[in-house]
């Protein structure tokens, strides 16, 4: 980990905290399963239903038409997590800003797993990059995986109970390990040396 850190330079990630935790998992359903650029033109179109603002309100959301949401090109399975979403954020299962930043990782984690269509997974991401949590090692992740296997030099694919072994040792900056290792294995997709 000391020759990826040293190649790849200083730890530069930074947060976007200006999104509700609604709105962020409002995106991240709408880019589940496609590539950005779908995604990105499905998100402009249904922000687009609400030309007052610069991103709906969860009872605005519910008092959409389905079939509105639907031409704007979310699936149905999207549209009931939108709608599971927007009423567990009216009734504070999906926390605001202020309440979500006095919430411990795993609080927030259990609360959020509760809506519809959102894993572990989301709200690893949710906590890294919108919140700047020091310490999430999303071990399911798959370049999280393979960034661990070609910087350790293994010929097959670490379990996620591995990584999460191993990461042990990078307590409590465990975000940190996670952005290199997202490093290590950008760089190795793009056939670029790793160290």
């Amino acid at each position: 980990m000391r020759r990826l850190i040293r190649s790849v330079g200083p730890f530069t990630l930074m947060p976007r905290s200006r999104q509700s935790p609604f709105e962020s998992l409002a995106r991240a359903i709408a880019y589940q399963q496609l590539h950005d650029k779908a995604a990105e033109s499905i998100l402009k179109r249904f922000i687009a239903l609400f030309p007052r603002r610069r991103f709906p309100k969860p009872d605005e959301l519910l008092a959409m038409k389905s079939m509105a949401i639907r031409k704007a090109g979310f699936s149905r399975p999207k549209i009931a997590a939108l709608r599971d979403l927007a009423a567990k954020t009216l009734d504070g299962t999906v926390p605001t800003n202020r309440v979500i930043r006095s919430l411990d990782d795993d609080a927030i984690v259990e609360r959020l797993i509760a809506v519809r269509g959102i894993g572990r997974w989301t709200v690893e991401m949710l906590l890294i990059f919108q919140l700047g949590r020091p310490d999430i090692l999303p071990v399911d992740d798959f370049g999280i995986r393979n960034g661990f296997r070609i910087v350790y030099g293994l010929r097959t694919m670490p379990t996620p109970k591995e990584v999460l072994r191993f990461g042990e040792r990078w307590k409590p900056y465990r975000t940190a390990a996670s952005w290199y290792l997202w490093r290590a294995a950008d760089r190795a997709k793009q056939g670029e040396t790793v160290f």
